[in-house]
């Protein structure tokens, strides 16, 4: 008698098993998701508040701003509005240069346009200007270190890039031009438009470039969600057509580092 016929018919083979253990897992991670949502979007929001307060703190610091805040600060000067609102209008712009891009935008897409500015005028509206070396030092201090803990937090809720990575990310997918080599061209066109028009640019703006890179870093690790997986950040993966590399470095603006997590976007 052969194997085959003394071979139980019922059991489980590998496939069986397989395809038995498969939902149960998806099932799992799906529930350890759910239940990091909240968490998630408390990180997503909370961070974005404190993006804008500290942006505003660079603003008050008056010693040089990030190089997107250069431009927005710049513009809004020219235009008689404030700081915030041209934060969020340029957000907008941004966001619809996607479009021919083919970029996806995340619920943290959205949600920066919509609350950095938000926050960023509120903030100014009860900060009061620092005066003298002795008290600008500080707040610019405090400033860059608040805004790297808000970039943790909110690139580590894993909700999508903001506009301005997806930007450049989308134009290094279309141009095949190295992202080291957009995002420069990207922060050096916005610098010295924002320079021409009237932002501050200083000692603040270099202190800024140097550490948000570092800091950011530190911080996703302090707030790095557990089972947030890759699947929670559709916008930061497929578009750039390639695998991403953890940890941010050096760069600036609204979405620092926001795009992937990921020392690719600075490239």
């Amino acid at each position: 008698m052969s194997e085959e016929s003394i071979a139980p018919t019922d059991a489980p083979t590998d496939a069986g098993r397989t395809a038995a253990a498969g939902p149960t897992k998806a099932s799992a991670t799906a529930t350890v998701r759910s239940r990091r949502l909240p968490r998630r979007l408390a990180q997503l929001y909370g961070g974005l508040v404190l993006y804008g307060v500290s942006a505003a703190m660079m603003v008050r610091a008056g010693l040089g701003l990030d190089p997107w805040g250069v431009f927005h600060q710049g513009l809004a000067e020219r235009a008689g509005l404030t700081i915030g609102v041209v934060t969020t209008l340029a957000g907008v712009l941004v966001l619809l240069a996607w479009i021919p891009l083919r970029q996806r935008p995340g619920l943290g897409t959205v949600s920066n346009v919509l609350v950095i500015g938000v926050a960023m005028d509120a903030a100014l509206y009860v900060l009061p200007g620092a005066q003298g070396l002795a008290a600008q030092i500080p707040v610019l201090v405090a400033g860059v270190v608040l805004n790297g803990a808000a970039t943790g937090l909110y690139i580590a809720a894993r909700f999508g890039p903001g506009p301005r990575d997806g930007l450049m990310t989308g134009l290094h997918r279309v141009t095949g031009r190295s992202i080291r080599l957009v995002r420069t061209g990207i922060e050096l066109a916005v610098v010295a438009s924002g320079f021409l028009l009237g932002g501050t640019v200083g000692v603040g703006t270099v202190v800024y470039a140097l550490s948000i890179g570092p800091l950011a870093q530190v911080f996703l690790r302090v707030f790095a969600v557990p089972g947030a997986g890759p699947e929670a950040e559709p916008a930061a993966r497929a578009p750039e057509g390639r695998v991403v590399a953890r940890g941010p470095a050096a760069g600036g603006g609204p979405d620092a580092g926001a795009a992937a997590e990921g020392a690719i976007l600075r490239q």
